[in-house]
């Protein structure tokens, strides 16, 4: 079974100390007693989420997004006629908890699949588990960044990995004449995990890279630039870190750019004090939140009515996580169970989710499409 990655928990807590209550909230039991509400026998979408430190931040916006999703779904029918139970559970970044969360779905015969897994290092192990436990259940949307992974018959990713992001943006870069960029890395875990990636993507895209690692603390380590330190820096990392570093980079007095990739929520890291001088590029593999997509527009709408939080590329994902898990749902011939469901998933039909389109590779994947946003320092964020 592939290892679950816990890094230490670094510092900057403040949205961190606060998740694990609000995942929990969040993760209540639905109550089906809203006016027009589906009538028929309830079946149950699992949706196993990461508390631990190190993806706190990625597993509460998925959830929130997702959650968003199956609420609205359930005021509108659900899904041929039966409410849709949205079952949140939690694991602490371990394997006992990941494998104890895979019983309490094996043992649920309502349960018919799981949808939007999050974060990244759960994700990943859960395809071996499941392959382990031979649990056909469909493995549908996970927050799955790792491209090396073989996809198997029961996994069906539909967003780009952490590997495309690392691409599209260096040859964003390349393309505007840039010739020299750093890495940083958050964590000796984000090391270790994004080094090679990151290397042979700038081989070859014949970029010179300057490796920086934090050591524990950001701050301190952007103080350390020289002039000689490339003005384009990639980040890999979560949003507290990243948080830390622009709190260093901004008493810096050379203007430096950062680039970001889709584990990070900008809004909220501006929130914990970075962004104050220095632009941000993130890659995103959702459309921007503010573009005029009916999927897009339909998660507005559903988050605003439902929860008070600002849209965010995260919790759209898991917004379209949820959906495209209820549109192959509601193609299921004949009864709805968890057999016939994975057989639905396993004809990986083509979908256009309200502009965002699934469509499967021959390894098995649909994750293709990744754009940008920046954050400017006076707040806005443009797509």
């Amino acid at each position: 079974m592939t290892a679950l990655r816990v890094s230490p928990a670094p510092p900057a807590p403040r949205r961190r100390a606060l998740l694990v209550s609000t995942a929990a909230a969040i993760a209540k039991p639905m109550a089906f007693a809203q006016p027009g509400r589906p009538a028929g026998k309830p079946v149950t979408v699992a949706q196993i989420v990461d508390t631990s430190a190190a993806q706190q931040d990625v597993s509460k916006d998925l959830l929130i997004g997702s959650r968003a999703f199956w609420q609205d779904l359930n005021a509108r029918g659900g899904v041929r006629g039966r409410p849709v139970a949205h079952q949140a559970i939690e694991v602490d970044g371990t394997a006992a908890s990941l494998r104890a969360a895979v019983a309490q779905v094996r043992d649920n015969g309502a349960c018919v699949a799981l949808s939007a897994t999050a974060g990244d290092p759960v994700a990943e192990a859960l395809v071996d588990v499941l392959r382990q436990e031979n649990l056909a259940i469909a493995h549908a949307a996970p927050w799955l960044q790792t491209s090396a992974l073989e996809v198997d018959d029961r996994t069906f990713p539909i967003f780009a990995p952490r590997e495309g992001q690392i691409a599209h943006a260096l040859k964003s870069l390349t393309s505007v004449g840039v010739q020299a960029i750093g890495a940083i890395y958050g964590t000796d875990a984000d090391y270790l995990l994004h080094r090679r990636d990151v290397e042979r993507i700038a081989a070859a895209l014949r970029l010179k890279l300057q490796t920086f690692r934090a050591e524990g603390d950001l701050t301190r380590l952007a103080q350390t630039f020289t002039p000689g330190t490339p003005a384009l820096l990639l980040f890999l990392g979560g949003t507290p870190e990243l948080a830390q570093l622009m709190q260093g980079l901004d008493r810096q007095p050379r203007q430096r750019y950062l680039v970001a990739l889709a584990d990070v929520n900008l809004q909220v890291m501006q929130q914990l004090g970075g962004g104050r001088s220095t632009p941000v590029i993130a890659t995103q593999v959702v459309p921007v939140v503010t573009a005029g997509l009916p999927v897009v527009r339909a998660y507005r709408e559903a988050l605003g009515r439902l929860f008070d939080e600002p849209p965010a590329p995260l919790s759209l994902a898991g917004f379209i996580a949820a959906r495209y898990t209820a549109e192959v749902l509601a193609d299921v011939d004949g009864a709805l169970s968890r057999q016939s469901a994975l057989a639905a998933f396993q004809r990986r039909a083509s979908f256009d989710l309200g502009g965002f389109r699934i469509s499967y590779d021959q390894h098995r994947r649909s994750g293709t499409f990744v754009t940008q946003s920046m954050l400017m320092p006076d707040g806005r964020v443009i797509g």
